[in-house]
């Protein structure tokens, strides 16, 4: 008598369900997360929702998101830049500079705070590399440093700790309309930042997911030693990442000083955390090879969300640093979470 064996389908063959696809995604914890503070502060005040409170909280996510994609990248690549918030007032600064000062065209100025945002960041990237540093003390030796030029030069240059009149510099209407015009829909206007911000973000999201330098990032995250075994160029690629947050850095920089046409020298002090904090709530993991350039843009949204719900609620705006506080906690522990279950998932 023989007994029938039913075959067994192939796993590899096997459509994997929706839970198990999304579960993957590095950016399902903060998305949750930022539909329930969307939901919450609609509920609490009715200023959230209206066109101009749109308007102004995805203005405050923008700059923050722009800065928080970059600094995910590094993040997956396994690094940290504590400077990048500095740089942005640095970047800032060496345009007012040129253009208020020397008199240069705003358009030559961007260029050469371009060049010394890219140098800062290659320095960066080459220190880690070559002292095999934790880039957490290199760069936190790039933000003294640079806190100290900042104030130092500037103060050096105009007798203040402030770089003034950029209004009337050649070629700051034009170089305006780039970084700091209006978009005006719906007879709201919306910053151009925030383009900036949707931009950059699926730009990093491409490269990370579509290309090999996005292969490369996610491997010397991973292991750097596994990763130069097969071939991936580790040092080329954690320079580029190191000039990635430094080019971000002098995006926002331009941002500011053409939209507040001044710049303090001590601006930027201490963003970096916030930085670093939006990359954790969209996915990162501080160990490194594991996060979301889209997950990222989502932290800062929540960032935006938060930082302007509280104001339109009428709240003291202390509850905005428990807010992160418990925002950041609650993401290592759910990104934890959603990372084991991923590779449950993967097997």
């Amino acid at each position: 008598m023989s007994v029938a064996v039913q075959a067994q389908p192939d796993e590899r063959l096997v459509k994997p369900r929706l839970w198990d696809r999304l579960v993957v995604r590095p950016e399902i914890g903060a998305l949750l997360g930022a539909l329930l503070v969307f939901v919450f502060f609609s509920v609490v005040t009715g200023q959230f929702l209206s066109p101009l409170g749109v308007a102004n909280w995805l203005d405050d996510a923008s700059t923050l998101g722009i800065m928080a994609v970059a600094v995910a990248m590094l993040m997956i690549g396994g690094e940290f830049d504590l400077s990048a918030g500095v740089m942005t007032a640095s970047t800032a600064l060496v345009t007012a500079i040129f253009a208020t000062q020397v008199g240069l065209n705003v358009w030559f100025a961007l260029i050469l705070s371009l060049v010394f945002a890219l140098a800062v960041g290659a320095i960066n990237g080459w220190l880690v590399m070559r002292t095999g540093l934790p880039s957490f003390i290199v760069t936190l030796g790039t933000f003294l440093a640079l806190q100290g030029l900042n104030l130092g030069v500037t103060r050096l240059i105009t007798g203040t700790v402030q770089v003034s009149g950029m209004r009337s510099t050649d070629g700051y209407e034009t170089a305006g309309m780039l970084f700091a015009s209006t978009i005006n829909i719906g007879g709201t206007d919306f910053q151009v930042s925030i383009l900036w911000w949707v931009v950059f973000a699926a730009i990093a999201a491409w490269v990370l997911v579509r290309t090999r330098f996005g292969n490369w990032t996610f491997a010397v995250g991973g292991s750097s030693l596994s990763s130069r075994a097969v071939g991936v160029p580790v040092v080329r690629t954690k320079i580029m990442l190191f000039m990635t947050t430094a080019f971000a850095a002098w995006i926002v920089g331009s941002i500011n000083i053409l939209r507040n046409a001044s710049v303090q020298a001590n601006q930027g002090i201490g963003l970096e955390f916030q930085y670093i904090i939006a990359a954790v709530i969209g996915g990162c993991l501080l160990t490194g090879g594991f996060g979301s350039a889209v997950g990222a843009a989502i932290g800062a949204l929540i960032f935006g969300m938060a930082r302007q719900g509280i104001v339109y609620a009428q709240w003291n705006s202390d509850w905005f640093m428990l807010f992160l506080g418990i925002m950041l906690l609650a993401a290592v522990l759910v990104n934890n979470t959603f990372r084991r279950r991923a590779e449950r998932v993967r097997r």
